[in-house]
């Protein structure tokens, strides 16, 4: 009857291992209470600084419908706010260089992301379903030698 307890409890033991948790992350902000990330977009780089606030975003000194005048930007920088549901609460400082308007506010939106995943762990489940924590690769293709651009060939001429 003793092989059989142990038999049972070996049984237990391999069926039921210790539910082993994932490690809880800890908030990472600076001694100003700020969450720092980086955020990229095709050749743009956006350095993104994050606070509890009234939901004022600077971008590269201005206020960010001053720096992005299309709707549709200003739009998608605030895709991450309204993803975690803390719109209005968090003020966004980001300094960006390269690329075009387009690619400069999805480097932005990145790197918001990024920083509020930081600064809140609770909210990284919603932005990571989103997309929003993941570079979007897509970048322009080179020109190859022969071609015109990158696939168009010049102009064919029978004569």
């Amino acid at each position: 009857m003793a092989e059989l307890n142990s038999l049972e409890e070996l049984r237990g033991a391999v069926e039921a291992p210790e539910a082993a948790e994932a490690p809880r992350r800890e908030p990472v902000r600076d001694e100003l209470g700020r969450s720092y990330a980086t955020g990229k977009r095709k050749d743009a780089v956006a350095r993104v600084w994050v606070k509890p606030g009234s939901g004022k975003v600077i971008v590269n000194g201005k206020d960010m419908a001053a720096y992005f005048a299309r709707p549709v930007l200003q739009m998608v920088i605030g895709q991450p706010f309204q993803v975690a549901g803390v719109t209005g609460e968090f003020d966004v400082m980001a300094t960006v260089k390269g690329g075009g308007l387009s690619g400069q506010a999805g480097a932005v939106k990145h790197g918001i992301s990024k920083a509020l995943s930081l600064y809140e762990p609770s909210l990284r489940p919603a932005l990571k379903a989103a997309g929003f924590l993941t570079r979007d690769p897509r970048v322009v293709e080179r020109k190859k030698y022969g071609k015109a651009k990158a696939r168009r060939s010049f102009q064919f001429s029978k004569r």
